[in-house]
C-alpha cells in the first residue's frame, strides 16, 4: 500500500438531538406577524416576530418599514427567513417564538386536555371567566396566557 489513503465502509449517519426546524413556507401579515408552515407540516400557524425584531439593532429597518417587512421570504435552505436588506430570522428562533403563541382553537384543545372548566381555567390563569371564554372563541391570546396555558396542559397530561 502506497501512501496514506483513508477509506469510509459504511453510510453510517450521525446524530446529536433533534433535527434543525425547516420553514416550507412564509408570508407576511400585519403587525409584523407572519404565517408559517414547517416541512413536512399540513398546517401554518401566525407567529409574531416583533419580540425578535425588537431584540437586535440589526432588525432597525424591517421593525419599521412595512414595505421591507413585506419583502419576507423563506432562504434557500428553509432554515431561515430573510428580508431584501439581508436581514435574516433563524428558524430556531421562529420555533421559540411559536411557543410562545397559541390559536383559539389550541387554547380550546388544552382546556380540554387539562379538564379545565371556565372557573377553574379562570382562577389558573388569574384571569375573568368571561374572559376565558373569549379565548376559547376568537380573542387573540396574549402570549402570558398562552404559555401559561400550555403549561397547565403540560402539568396534567405531561406533554404539550
Amino acid at each position: 500500500m502506497s501512501g496514506s489513503a483513508f477509506r469510509i465502509e459504511t453510510d453510517d449517519r450521525i446524530s446529536v438531538g433533534e433535527p434543525l426546524p425547516r420553514i416550507a413556507f412564509a408570508q407576511p401579515l400585519a403587525q409584523r406577524l407572519a404565517r408559517v408552515q414547517w416541512r413536512g407540516a399540513r398546517e401554518s400557524f401566525d407567529v409574531d416576530l416583533g419580540p425578535a425584531l425588537v431584540s437586535r439593532k440589526l432588525f432597525a429597518a424591517v421593525r419599521v418599514d412595512d414595505e421591507l417587512f413585506a419583502t419576507l421570504k423563506v432562504n434557500e435552505d428553509g432554515n431561515a427567513l430573510e428580508w431584501e436588506d439581508g436581514s435574516e430570522l433563524s428558524a430556531i428562533w421562529i420555533e421559540e417564538l411559536a411557543k410562545a403563541s397559541m390559536t383559539n382553537a389550541a387554547f380550546r384543545t388544552a382546556m380540554d386536555d387539562a379538564k379545565l372548566t371556565l372557573d377553574s381555567a379562570a382562577a389558573h390563569l388569574g384571569v375573568s371567566r368571561r374572559l376565558v371564554a373569549d379565548y376559547r372563541k376568537d380573542k387573540p391570546i396574549p402570549k402570558h396566557i398562552a404559555l401559561a396555558t400550555r403549561y397547565l396542559q403540560f402539568l396534567r397530561t405531561g406533554a404539550v
